[in-house]
This record gives structure tokens, sequence and C-alpha cells, in this order.
């Protein structure tokens, strides 16, 4: 039963890690690609961009802004159509068609839609446009993320509760006649369950412990692998790469559930026999 209570809380915290940690690399997955999602803002001829500019970089959701003048946007059209002279090309148009153009990076995708409303009321602002249905997708694919995230944490979480309670009372159960000594002679029930409560922490930190070597290892492995994938693979996971923080913070917070987990059974298996 101990081996039963720890391998519970080991599957628990295991999948649970993995969630967590492909949850932050997807973020980042998402954040990265949702931020080069640009909207792109079209003047109206006759107004410019030092006047919309200041309006633009006071709104949070936006990042970044790049300006691109007529006259870039001209000259790198004519570039692009390999027109050489193009002073004669703008002449026989009479003037320079193009209006004047902002690219505004928003802080992540789902802000995007949002974004994109406010430009468009703005005044001198002729046409705001960017990739709705992509958006809409990358905002779907995360929400869908943390929710089976959730739903498989607390399934687990209830079945390692469970198994611990059903451990800690069988132990306790074992002990029944060391126990009643123990009240003979006067010991409170603090000091007698607290072993047992106790001994279900234990369950949880050396399931937090098993679960975190195993993931540690599926890390290093997936490493190994993706030394000889093509180099678009290579970038894409070195932008998904843990920080310091996260590597730090991922094993601490799998021996707090773990912990937690296994206090929770213990406490529900001993406050039966302490009430009794």
């Amino acid at each position: 039963m101990n081996w039963a209570a720890v391998s519970t809380v080991t599957v628990l915290l295991f999948l649970f890690g993995l969630s967590l940690q492909t949850s932050w690399q997807v973020e980042k997955l998402l954040y990265q690609f949702g931020s080069q999602l640009e909207v792109s803002v079209y003047l109206q001829p006759d107004t410019r961009i030092e006047s919309i500019q200041p309006l633009i970089a006071k709104m949070p959701d936006v990042a970044t802004i790049e300006t691109i003048t007529k006259e870039e946007a001209w000259t790198k059209l004519v570039k692009e159509m390999r027109i050489s002279d193009i002073e004669s090309a703008t002449q026989e148009l009479g003037e320079n068609p193009l209006v004047d153009e902002m690219k505004v990076k928003a802080r992540n995708s789902q802000v995007v839609p949002n974004l994109a409303t406010q430009l468009a009321k703005l005044p001198g602002v002729e046409t705001v446009q960017y990739i709705d249905e992509v958006v809409k997708r990358i905002a779907q694919l995360h929400q869908g993320l943390n929710w089976i995230t959730l739903i498989i944490t607390i399934i687990l979480t209830l079945s390692a509760i469970a198994v611990t309670n059903t451990t800690i009372r069988l132990i306790v159960m074992a002990r029944r006649q060391e126990i009643e000594i123990m009240q003979l002679v006067g010991a409170t029930s603090a000091w007698i369950y607290l072993p047992f409560i106790l001994q279900g922490i234990s369950f949880g930190l050396v399931g937090g412990a098993i679960a975190w070597s195993f993931i540690s290892v599926i890390q290093q492995f997936l490493r190994k692998l993706l030394v000889n994938q093509p180099e678009f693979i290579q970038v894409i996971s070195n932008r998904v790469q843990l920080t310091p923080a996260e590597i730090f913070l991922l094993p601490l917070i799998l021996l707090s559930f773990g912990a937690a987990v296994g206090l929770m059974g213990s406490l529900f298996a001993v406050r039966r026999f302490a009430k009794g």
C-alpha cells in the first residue's frame, strides 16, 4: 500500500509536471507567434504618421510600432518592380499613390481583435488589417490546453488523495494496539497521529522527486533527439526552452503539490480515528 500511494502520487505529479511544462512552452510559442501577427494600419491620404503614432503608443495592448511612410513604401515597391528610374515612374502616375502605414504588434494574440477594433476607430485611419482566423485558432488552442491540464490534474489529485487516505488508514489500523497504549498513558491525539501525517507528506515528497527525475530524463532524451533534426525545428525548440527561473520553479511546485496531496490524504485518514 505504501508503494501504491507513492506510485499514484508519482503518476499524478509526472503528468501534472509534463502538462505544466508543456503549457509554459506552448504559451511561449503562442506568444511569439502571436506577437508576430501584426495589425497593419493604413492612414487616410491627408493624414500623417506623426499625428496618429502618439495615440497608438498610449494603448496598453501595444507592444511595438513600426512606421512606414508612403515615400518609403513607394521606393520599396518600385525596387521590387525593378524600375530603375523612381522619379520618372512617380511623374507618370502624377503623384505617390500609396499612404502612410503603421505595423502595430500586440502584447499577445488574445488582444489582437480588440486592438484592431480600437485602431480602426482612431481619426485618420482608413483601413485596419490582420489575420483574424489565425488569432482565433491560437486562442482556442491555448484555452483547450489549459482546460485539459486542469481536468487531468483534478481527476488524478482526487485519486492520489483517496489512495493516500486508504493507505494511512490501513497503517493506523495496524497500529491500533500501540495507539491504545499511548492513549492510556495520556498521549495527545496530535502526538499520536503526527507520525502518520508526516508519513503521508513523505509519500508526496517521494512521488514528487521521482516524477521530477522522470521529467528530467525525458528532457535530456528530447535534447539529444533534436540535435539531428532540421534547423527550423531546432530554432523552434530553442524558443520554447524553459528559463532558469522556470527550471527551478517546476520541481519546487511538484514537491509542494505532492506534500499538499499527502497532507490532505493523511488528515482525512486520521481525523476519523482521532474523533473516535
